[in-house]
């Protein structure tokens, strides 16, 4: 109770500090023994002690007067990386602002932040505070509130106001750093398939055709070796352009119906954002589907989306009947993927699910996430079921 009056009389009027109680003690007993005695000098130190408080009392609001905040732009980070926030105080008044304390108050999942001491803003200046928080879960994260807090100039008497600040942070999903990822290579190979299978063109012809050649890395197929180029560096070297050919649109369609374990989802998103971020680097066209926000094909777009999906999202926007990436908890909706999709699966119900597997594993490729092994051995894996083998 004590704590909700201090701050209730802070933000409203004044909270006496440590020192002012011990003024309002001192007051007190000189205006009581003065009215006991009636001694003049009692009445006179009591009278200086009560106008010491009333002006304590009333400079620090008068100090938070005038002062304007502005938001510093700030961008998208990923879960792990720095993110860096700070306002911009302005005093356009003519009298200097000093001895001041600044709380900005964001989500607890960003983080807490620890008040700015501000020991001066000159007349017609400005003062810049900036903080760094390293985020641990994405969102997108907004509150509006800054609050300014001062007992200048005598430190008798606190203040507390509120300033509209509004403050937007966007975190990113965590995005794996993919050395190789054979399901979508394999994708990538079945586009080049289905364009070799076209008639000859000016446009649509491509093979033959290298942007570029790095070397040969373990798990590449023998068929992407540029012999011509290898012979002559004495090296294995493969074609670049082999991969995500054509000019087609991969897809990635992540379920977020409400069938998924929390942790299983938020494991789902990584790979989404780790499989985009690794398809952009091979393909100019690639595109991200979920139930509420749609198909989405900018990077900026993509993964906002993918930062502020949540389980159990209603579905409004219906799944293309395209070939796509896959990613579920369900094991009865892979019977219903278009043809030429791939699936990445979480969870096995038993042995309907098997077997729903089982019957679309010989039609599309796909892998069975399992959570207790590392994402990024799983998607750097080939293309296998080992539990459906056992």
């Amino acid at each position: 109770m004590i704590k909700k009056l201090t701050t209730w009389l802070e933000t409203r009027w004044a909270a006496p500090a440590y020192a002012g109680w011990v003024i309002i003690g001192l007051t007190l007993f000189f205006l009581l023994a003065a009215a006991n005695t009636l001694a003049g000098w009692l009445y006179v130190l009591g009278g200086l002690g009560l106008g010491l408080l009333i002006v304590a009392a009333v400079l620090p609001a008068r100090s938070l007067q005038g002062l304007q905040i502005e938001r510093l732009p700030s961008w998208p980070v990923s879960v792990g990386e720095s993110l860096s926030l700070g306002l911009k105080l302005t005093n356009p008044t003519p009298t200097l602002k000093s001895l001041l304390q600044i709380y900005d108050h964001p989500p607890a999942k960003l983080g807490k932040v620890r008040p700015g001491a501000i020991a001066e803003i000159p007349d017609q200046g400005t003062y810049t505070w900036t903080y760094t928080l390293i985020p641990q879960q994405r969102g997108i994260y907004r509150w509006k509130t800054v609050h300014l807090r001062s007992a200048a100039p005598l430190g008798l008497f606190w203040c507390r106001r509120q300033r509209l600040a509004p403050a937007k942070a966007i975190v990113y999903p965590l995005i794996l750093p993919l050395k190789q990822c054979p399901l979508l290579d394999h994708v990538g190979q079945d586009q080049a398939r289905l364009l070799q299978g076209q008639p000859l063109g000016s446009c649509n012809q491509n093979e033959g055709v290298t942007r570029s050649l790095r070397p040969y890395r373990w798990g590449d197929p023998l068929r992407l070796v540029h012999w011509r180029t290898s012979a002559r560096y004495n090296e294995l070297r493969v074609r670049e352009l082999e991969r995500f050919t054509g000019g087609q649109t991969l897809m990635i369609a992540l379920d977020s119906s409400d069938r998924w374990p929390i942790d299983d989802f938020e494991q789902a998103v990584i790979v989404a954002a780790s499989l985009y971020t690794y398809a952009q680097q091979h393909q100019d066209s690639v595109q991200v589907w979920t139930g509420q926000a749609g198909l989405q094909t900018s990077r900026s777009a993509i993964l906002e989306t993918l930062a502020q999906v949540q389980v159990g999202e209603v579905t409004i926007a219906p799944r293309p009947l395209l070939p796509m990436i896959w990613l579920t908890a369900d094991p009865a909706s892979l019977s219903t993927l278009p043809p030429g999709s791939c699936w990445l699966l979480w969870s096995i119900q038993g042995l309907a699910g098997s077997e729903a597997i089982q019957s679309v594993a010989t039609k599309m490729p796909g892998l069975l996430m399992q959570p207790e092994q590392p994402l990024q051995e799983q998607l750097q894996q080939s293309l296998s079921l080992p539990t459906l083998q056992d």
